[in-house]
Protein backbone atom coordinates (compact mmCIF):
# COMPACT_ATOMS: atom_id res chain seq x y z
CA UNK A 1 0.00 0.00 0.00
CA UNK A 2 1.46 3.45 -0.84
CA UNK A 3 2.63 5.79 1.92
CA UNK A 4 -0.06 8.88 2.35
CA UNK A 5 1.65 12.09 1.55
CA UNK A 6 1.94 14.90 3.93
CA UNK A 7 2.31 18.51 3.28
CA UNK A 8 4.03 20.86 5.76
CA UNK A 9 3.89 24.21 4.68
CA UNK A 10 5.81 26.29 7.65
CA UNK A 11 8.25 29.37 7.45
CA UNK A 12 10.53 27.76 10.71
CA UNK A 13 13.23 25.82 9.43
CA UNK A 14 13.64 24.22 12.24
CA UNK A 15 10.01 22.97 13.28
CA UNK A 16 9.73 21.59 9.31
CA UNK A 17 12.49 19.02 9.98
CA UNK A 18 11.06 18.36 13.33
CA UNK A 19 7.87 17.68 11.70
CA UNK A 20 9.28 15.53 8.86
CA UNK A 21 11.11 13.23 11.40
CA UNK A 22 8.66 12.42 12.96
CA UNK A 23 6.04 12.00 10.26
CA UNK A 24 8.35 9.87 8.27
CA UNK A 25 8.83 7.79 11.40
CA UNK A 26 5.52 7.49 11.57
CA UNK A 27 5.57 5.69 7.77
CA UNK A 28 4.15 8.75 5.96
CA UNK A 29 6.12 10.87 2.91
CA UNK A 30 6.51 14.11 3.52
CA UNK A 31 6.60 17.15 1.58
CA UNK A 32 7.59 20.45 3.19
CA UNK A 33 7.20 24.44 1.72
CA UNK A 34 8.96 27.31 3.35
CA UNK A 35 5.78 29.79 2.49
CA UNK A 36 2.44 29.39 1.08
CA UNK A 37 3.24 29.98 -2.61
CA UNK A 38 5.98 27.28 -2.55
CA UNK A 39 2.82 25.28 -0.68
CA UNK A 40 0.13 25.58 -3.38
CA UNK A 41 2.76 24.75 -6.12
CA UNK A 42 3.37 21.58 -3.98
CA UNK A 43 -0.30 20.70 -3.75
CA UNK A 44 -0.99 21.37 -7.38
CA UNK A 45 2.02 18.71 -8.51
CA UNK A 46 2.24 16.43 -5.38
CA UNK A 47 -1.61 16.31 -4.77
CA UNK A 48 -0.92 15.30 -1.03
CA UNK A 49 -3.60 13.37 1.37
CA UNK A 50 -3.28 15.84 3.95
CA UNK A 51 -1.43 19.40 4.47
CA UNK A 52 -0.13 21.01 7.81
CA UNK A 53 -0.46 24.52 7.62
CA UNK A 54 1.02 27.26 9.39
CA UNK A 55 -0.91 30.79 9.59
CA UNK A 56 1.96 33.30 10.10
CA UNK A 57 4.37 33.38 6.40
CA UNK A 58 5.74 35.62 4.21
CA UNK A 59 4.42 36.18 0.62
CA UNK A 60 1.08 34.32 1.55
CA UNK A 61 -0.18 33.69 4.91
CA UNK A 62 -1.89 30.52 6.06
CA UNK A 63 -5.23 32.14 6.10
CA UNK A 64 -5.18 32.71 2.38
CA UNK A 65 -3.69 29.54 1.63
CA UNK A 66 -6.05 27.30 3.75
CA UNK A 67 -8.95 29.83 1.33
CA UNK A 68 -7.21 28.35 -1.95
CA UNK A 69 -7.09 24.80 -0.68
CA UNK A 70 -10.73 24.71 -0.32
CA UNK A 71 -11.35 26.52 -3.19
CA UNK A 72 -9.93 23.90 -5.33
CA UNK A 73 -10.44 20.22 -3.48
CA UNK A 74 -11.75 19.12 0.36
CA UNK A 75 -8.33 17.29 1.42
CA UNK A 76 -8.01 17.43 5.59
CA UNK A 77 -5.95 20.97 6.20
CA UNK A 78 -4.65 21.05 9.98
CA UNK A 79 -3.91 24.40 11.11
CA UNK A 80 -0.64 24.24 13.35
CA UNK A 81 0.68 27.74 14.69
CA UNK A 82 1.16 29.98 17.75
CA UNK A 83 -2.04 31.68 17.11
CA UNK A 84 -4.19 30.51 19.81
CA UNK A 85 -6.77 32.92 20.27
CA UNK A 86 -10.24 31.57 20.07
CA UNK A 87 -10.65 34.00 17.61
CA UNK A 88 -7.91 32.89 15.47
CA UNK A 89 -9.52 29.06 15.80
CA UNK A 90 -12.54 30.09 14.65
CA UNK A 91 -11.28 32.16 11.30
CA UNK A 92 -9.34 29.03 10.78
CA UNK A 93 -12.46 26.35 11.25
CA UNK A 94 -14.38 29.56 9.05
CA UNK A 95 -11.87 29.33 5.93
CA UNK A 96 -12.38 25.61 5.87
CA UNK A 97 -9.87 24.00 8.05
CA UNK A 98 -10.16 20.11 9.55
CA UNK A 99 -8.37 20.92 12.93
CA UNK A 100 -6.43 23.37 14.69
CA UNK A 101 -3.14 23.17 17.09
CA UNK A 102 -1.18 25.66 18.76
CA UNK A 103 2.06 25.57 18.54
CA UNK A 104 4.65 24.42 20.44
CA UNK A 105 2.98 20.88 19.49
CA UNK A 106 3.09 17.86 21.25
CA UNK A 107 4.47 15.58 18.25
CA UNK A 108 2.82 12.10 19.55
CA UNK A 109 -0.72 14.34 19.87
CA UNK A 110 0.34 15.77 16.28
CA UNK A 111 0.82 12.45 14.45
CA UNK A 112 -2.56 11.27 16.48
CA UNK A 113 -4.68 13.91 14.93
CA UNK A 114 -3.03 13.47 11.23
CA UNK A 115 -3.89 9.71 11.97
CA UNK A 116 -7.81 10.62 13.13
CA UNK A 117 -8.04 12.99 9.89
CA UNK A 118 -7.05 10.54 7.08
CA UNK A 119 -8.64 8.03 8.87
CA UNK A 120 -12.04 9.78 8.54
CA UNK A 121 -11.21 10.51 4.93
CA UNK A 122 -10.78 7.48 4.14
CA UNK A 123 -13.61 5.86 5.91
CA UNK A 124 -15.83 3.35 3.41
CA UNK A 125 -14.18 5.78 0.93
CA UNK A 126 -14.51 3.02 -2.06
CA UNK A 127 -18.06 2.34 -1.12
CA UNK A 128 -19.06 6.17 -1.36
CA UNK A 129 -17.73 6.29 -4.80
CA UNK A 130 -19.53 7.90 -6.81
CA UNK A 131 -21.22 5.94 -10.14
CA UNK A 132 -20.92 8.85 -12.61
CA UNK A 133 -20.26 12.24 -13.09
CA UNK A 134 -22.31 15.19 -14.20
CA UNK A 135 -22.25 18.36 -14.76
CA UNK A 136 -24.12 21.42 -16.86
CA UNK A 137 -22.68 20.03 -19.83
CA UNK A 138 -20.97 16.37 -19.47
CA UNK A 139 -22.01 12.90 -18.18
CA UNK A 140 -20.29 9.82 -17.79
CA UNK A 141 -21.41 6.77 -16.20
CA UNK A 142 -18.36 5.09 -14.97
CA UNK A 143 -19.53 1.24 -15.04
CA UNK A 144 -21.33 1.59 -18.64
CA UNK A 145 -18.60 3.93 -20.15
CA UNK A 146 -21.02 5.86 -21.89
CA UNK A 147 -20.46 9.39 -22.20
CA UNK A 148 -22.86 12.48 -23.17
CA UNK A 149 -22.06 16.06 -24.16
CA UNK A 150 -24.53 18.66 -23.60
CA UNK A 151 -27.36 15.63 -24.33
CA UNK A 152 -25.62 13.69 -26.99
CA UNK A 153 -24.34 10.58 -26.90
CA UNK A 154 -20.85 10.57 -27.80
CA UNK A 155 -18.15 7.71 -28.41
CA UNK A 156 -14.57 7.90 -26.89
CA UNK A 157 -12.01 4.78 -27.43
CA UNK A 158 -10.98 2.97 -25.05
CA UNK A 159 -7.65 5.44 -24.32
CA UNK A 160 -10.23 8.53 -24.89
CA UNK A 161 -12.49 7.09 -21.84
CA UNK A 162 -9.81 6.04 -19.39
CA UNK A 163 -7.85 10.09 -19.99
CA UNK A 164 -11.06 11.62 -19.52
CA UNK A 165 -11.93 9.85 -16.27
CA UNK A 166 -8.46 10.21 -14.87
CA UNK A 167 -8.81 14.18 -15.34
CA UNK A 168 -12.31 14.19 -13.70
CA UNK A 169 -11.28 11.83 -10.94
CA UNK A 170 -8.90 14.36 -9.99
CA UNK A 171 -10.66 17.67 -11.23
CA UNK A 172 -9.29 20.60 -9.91
CA UNK A 173 -5.47 18.82 -9.68
CA UNK A 174 -2.96 19.06 -12.05
CA UNK A 175 -2.36 15.09 -13.60
CA UNK A 176 1.32 15.10 -15.20
CA UNK A 177 2.46 13.88 -18.48
CA UNK A 178 3.76 10.85 -16.73
CA UNK A 179 0.87 10.38 -15.02
CA UNK A 180 -1.68 9.75 -17.24
CA UNK A 181 0.42 7.89 -19.99
CA UNK A 182 0.82 5.45 -17.07
CA UNK A 183 -2.59 5.48 -16.68
CA UNK A 184 -3.65 4.97 -19.87
CA UNK A 185 -1.50 3.45 -21.72
CA UNK A 186 0.66 1.83 -18.89
CA UNK A 187 4.46 2.40 -17.66
CA UNK A 188 6.53 1.59 -20.65
CA UNK A 189 4.98 5.02 -22.15
CA UNK A 190 6.22 7.14 -19.59
CA UNK A 191 8.31 8.74 -21.81
CA UNK A 192 6.34 10.16 -24.58
CA UNK A 193 4.55 12.90 -23.92
CA UNK A 194 3.39 12.89 -27.67
CA UNK A 195 0.52 10.34 -26.25
CA UNK A 196 -0.92 12.67 -23.81
CA UNK A 197 -1.05 15.43 -26.62
CA UNK A 198 -2.87 14.03 -29.47
CA UNK A 199 -5.49 12.42 -27.78
CA UNK A 200 -5.79 15.63 -25.64
CA UNK A 201 -6.99 16.90 -28.67
CA UNK A 202 -8.88 14.52 -29.55
CA UNK A 203 -10.93 14.81 -26.16
CA UNK A 204 -11.10 18.58 -26.83
CA UNK A 205 -12.60 18.10 -30.57
CA UNK A 206 -15.63 15.39 -28.90
CA UNK A 207 -16.29 17.71 -25.36
CA UNK A 208 -15.45 21.32 -26.07
CA UNK A 209 -17.76 24.05 -27.84
CA UNK A 210 -14.29 26.04 -28.59
CA UNK A 211 -11.39 22.88 -28.42
CA UNK A 212 -8.97 26.25 -29.41
CA UNK A 213 -10.41 27.73 -26.06
CA UNK A 214 -11.11 24.79 -24.07
CA UNK A 215 -13.04 25.30 -20.59
CA UNK A 216 -12.62 21.96 -19.12
CA UNK A 217 -9.69 20.29 -20.14
CA UNK A 218 -6.99 22.81 -19.38
CA UNK A 219 -3.10 22.78 -20.25
CA UNK A 220 -0.78 23.15 -17.04
CA UNK A 221 2.36 24.30 -19.69
CA UNK A 222 5.25 22.00 -18.69
CA UNK A 223 3.69 19.63 -16.51
CA UNK A 224 0.33 18.24 -17.83
CA UNK A 225 -3.44 18.69 -17.60
CA UNK A 226 -6.37 20.02 -15.32
CA UNK A 227 -10.07 19.30 -15.66
CA UNK A 228 -11.60 22.55 -14.28
CA UNK A 229 -13.80 22.28 -11.26
CA UNK A 230 -16.86 24.43 -12.71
Amino acid sequence: MAKAKILVIDDDAEFLELTRTWLQNAGYEVIVAEDGIHGLRNLYINRPNLVLLDANMPKMDGWEVCRRIRDMCDIPVLMVTVNGQKADMLRGFGLGADDYIVKPVHFPEVIARVNTALRRVNLNEEDNEPSSFYNDEIKVDWKSHQVSIRGDSVKLSPTEFKLLSCLIRNRGWIVTHAQLLEKAWGPNYVCDKSFVKLYIRYLRKKIEKDPGRPKYILTERGVGYRFAVS
